[in-house]
């Protein structure tokens, strides 16, 4: 069944939905949510965001109305609210979004999946699930957009924000005209590029570019040139005064240089060691990361694993040369 008539069939029929996201959500997953939630109030249907965890502070300015609760905030106000449908945005794993919104997912009548990671082809055909968006908001806009309701302004900013993060200001391969035909109605609502782009990344203290100076001054090559990599420890961050937030987009910096092939990002984090994957041209880390218990897209992928940097670290480059090997 094409996802778009899915799509329209199951909003037909609900009156009452939630709207959630995995766990420790990024952009795609929040701004998808709420720009949904706001389009589908508008057709008179009573929606409700709610997530394991309330919103981090620097995502807050995208939920100018605060449709999004954290479970114990949302079960405080509704004790007893019963759902026609639950929506899972930006991933396709029950799993994900946490042990407390699992059980209000079983709970509703219907559940549907809204998203653009690869995944069994089962799953597929029972969800709206397209991997050639770019990312969930791009998927988000046009079911939007099925439903006849006008791109405003609320509407359009979430979304804009969310393909803006999830493809690295659209320097991904997965961005298409398709993309930059909705970007541009997302535009015409009255969103402007540089005061969206400075809300999500923020303005930065003069700490940040130091601490950015210093981890790339220290990015490891390959022989070849083909793997690149950088690290960042927790007393850095503490040192400079820099959230772990404002890093994700560090190892972007890698992806200009001559010869690379796949870049590395390692940071740590407690016991455990976070490990971001990019990748240029045809080499899909979406193998890597899952090889290693994690997951992605095929040019942007990531992965956590226990243990120490030094150990991780060798570990992780040596799989990556295994694989340019054989290829």
């Amino acid at each position: 069944m094409d996802l778009i008539k899915k799509f329209k069939q199951l909003i037909d029929k609900a009156e009452s939905i939630i709207i959630s996201t995995h766990i420790f959500p990024d952009a795609d997953g929040i701004g998808s949510q709420i720009a949904l939630c706001l389009a589908l109030s508008k057709i008179n249907k009573k929606v409700y965001c709610v997530n394991e965890e309330g919103l981090l502070p620097r995502y807050l300015y995208l939920d100018q109305e605060k449709r999004v609760y954290s479970f114990n905030r949302f079960k405080k106000k509704y004790k007893s609210l019963k759902t026609d449908l639950f929506i899972v945005v930006d991933t396709y794993s029950i799993d994900r979004i946490g042990e407390n919104v699992r059980r209000l997912a079983m709970e509703s009548k219907n559940l549907l999946f809204i998203d653009h990671h690869p995944c069994p082809p089962e799953l597929m055909s029972l969800h709206c699930i397209d991997t050639s968006a770019s990312a969930t908001g791009e998927l988000a806009g046009a079911l939007i957009q099925s439903l006849g309701i006008p791109l405003s302004k609320e509407i359009s900013l979430p979304l804009y924000t969310s393909i803006l993060i999830d493809t690295s200001s659209f320097r991904y391969p997965t961005v298409s005209g398709k993309t930059h035909r909705l970007l541009a109605q997302l535009l015409d609502s009255g969103i402007q590029p540089s005061i969206a782009y400075n809300q999500i990344y923020g303005t930065k203290e003069v700490s940040y570019l130091k601490l950015l100076g210093k981890i790339l001054s220290e990015t490891k090559v390959t022989e070849e040139g083909t793997v690149a990599w950088i690290c960042l420890y927790e007393n850095q961050l503490k040192k400079y005064n820099v959230e772990y937030e404002d890093t994700h987009g560090f190892i972007n910096h890698l992806l200009i240089l001559k010869k690379i092939k796949v870049a590395c990002m390692f940071k740590e984090r407690g016991e455990n060691v976070k490990i971001s994957f990019r990748s240029t041209g045809d080499v899909n880390v979406e193998f890597l990361a899952q090889a290693l218990g994690g997951g992605g897209h095929k040019h942007s992928a990531a992965t956590t694993r226990r243990g120490l940097m030094k150990e991780v670290i060798p570990e992780v480059i040596t799989k990556i040369k295994l694989m340019l090997k054989e290829r």
